[in-house]
């Protein structure tokens, strides 16, 4: 059996100073002055201080944060274009030997039913996802034995390898916790995209609170340096992430800019994703929380962190409610997910929408509509959905995708392979309303495209259209 090293290197480093970020949201001061210096140095496509980044939470005027949310909006539209990148998750495993207070899979739960999917379940519930025009997934697993990095790995290579029809899932990423550098090797070798890992809460004496010292997820500094252990590893993809809710939410934003400043600085590549999601209904948890995080406070910590890292692609899942998803999206979103089922098994069994079972599922799911639903919206929006994953296949990852994305670059291939993998979607997916929209968004955008590149784009276009799949820039 797969033995994990805990052992700490001597170089292990906690680069999170609590007091200094504590001392820093107690100072805030709102200086307009300021907030427009900060707000220009970003839209100069610059990475911004934990100093920096704590000026923009200081502002509360309404009219000085509606000049936040807007310079997200224009940074959104500069770097990333119209694009939202879809995926979704899978959950593997529910079986965990941690017991998070918040989390519906904690181990003390005796509620919870408890399932691993069988090779035979996890390839129909593959299937099911490629039958509603799925590309990208998001494994997730619990923090036990049974999901040692083999299983992990095997697991990945068995989705590559379920092709239904047209539906192919051309990226895997991975929640699952902190592994040795070795077990990163491994998870590597099978070929995954982003490896994600949240700190949950960057405070340690409310991680300490919530997470039981007797367990893996209760050492603090082992999981706050899972990052460098992946780099060591070769793996040059990584997702922060921190559950909004457990503490106050300008400390986390600090230190989630810590945190990117610290790989970027010593590794030359910062976080490839982050994540913001709001702590949410689970079996057994009483919401009675004192840091709940108010609509409001959401949509200016989104924007803000869009302005404090303009190159790291931000990801709001479906916790969060559509009215909300739909207004944010514009603040710097880069990829949200759609038809989310948490449920071990979930995505084969047919249930009427919007049903959910607690004791079965990790969370409450704020947004319950189907993949197509949240499409056809995004293109009344002017949205171009992406199932683009071909950066990642030809190894613009990591340092790589940095000398890329800085210039601008990127936007070469961004806006095609989006409107590619949109039109695969609309032929072999879609429903006919979906369809139609879709169709007029692909020819307005084409339009858009300097002449040469837009002749190629119409010629795979073409090709899409007489039944070829994955042609990409």
């Amino acid at each position: 059996m797969y033995q994990m090293d805990t052992t700490l290197p001597a170089d292990a480093v906690d680069f999170i100073d609590d007091a200094k970020l504590e001392a820093m949201v107690a100072g805030m001061r709102e200086d307009p002055e300021a907030v427009r210096r900060v707000i220009a140095k970003s839209l100069r496509k610059e990475a911004l201080t934990v100093e920096e980044t704590a000026t923009l939470l200081g502002a509360e005027s309404p009219a000085l944060v509606e000049e936040i949310f807007e310079a997200a909006r224009t940074l959104k539209r500069e770097v990333y274009g119209n694009r939202i990148v879809f995926f979704a998750p899978l959950y593997v495993g529910n079986y965990c030997m941690n017991d998070c207070k918040y989390c519906g899979f904690r181990r003390s739960l005796t509620s919870t039913v408890r399932r691993t999917l069988s090779d035979a379940d996890l390839v129909r519930e593959v299937e099911a996802l490629e039958d509603l025009g799925h590309k990208r997934l998001i494994l997730v697993y619990g923090e036990s034995p049974k999901y040692d990095p083999d299983f992990i790995a095997h697991t990945v290579r068995t989705v590559y390898a379920t092709k239904k029809g047209h539906g192919e899932i051309r990226r895997v990423n991975i929640n699952a916790a902190p592994l040795d550098e070795a077990g990163f090797r491994t998870v590597k070798q099978a070929g995954i995209g982003t490896y994600q890992i949240f700190q949950e809460t960057y405070h340690k004496r409310t991680y300490a609170a919530w997470h039981p010292a007797n367990t893996m997820k209760g050492n603090y500094l082992w999981r706050l340096n899972a990052f460098d252990r992946a780099f060591r590893a070769g793996i040059d993809d990584m997702g922060l992430g921190v559950l909004f809710g457990l503490y106050d939410w300008r400390f986390e934003v600090l230190a989630m800019v810590t945190h990117a400043r610290y790989l970027q600085e010593k590794f030359g590549v910062g976080p490839h994703t982050l994540s913001f999601p709001r702590i949410k209904p689970a079996e057994g948890l009483d919401l009675n929380l004192k840091w709940q995080v108010t609509d409001a406070q959401y949509k200016r910590l989104v924007a803000i962190l869009r302005l404090a890292v303009p190159y790291t692609g931000l990801i709001m899942t479906a916790r969060e409610p559509a009215e909300l998803r739909r207004e944010v999206l514009a603040f710097g979103v880069s990829q949200i997910d759609a038809g989310t089922k948490l449920e071990i098994g979930g995505y084969q069994e047919t249930r009427k929408e919007g049903e959910q079972t607690l004791n079965r599922e990790q969370f409450q799911v704020g947004d319950t509509r189907s993949l197509d639903e949240v499409i056809g919206e995004i293109l009344e929006g002017c949205y171009i959905p992406s199932f683009c994953t071909s950066c990642y296949r030809l190894g613009r990852t990591g340092e790589h995708f940095m000398e890329y994305a800085i210039p601008g670059f990127i936007g070469r291939f961004c806006t095609p392979n989006a409107l590619l993998t949109l039109s695969e979607y609309l032929a072999d997916y879609a429903s006919p309303a979906t369809r139609a929209k879709g169709e007029a968004l692909v020819a307005a955008e084409v339009e858009k495209l300097e002449p040469k590149l837009k002749a190629e784009v119409l010629d795979r276009l073409r090709r899409v259209r007489a039944g070829e799949r994955d042609l990409h820039f």
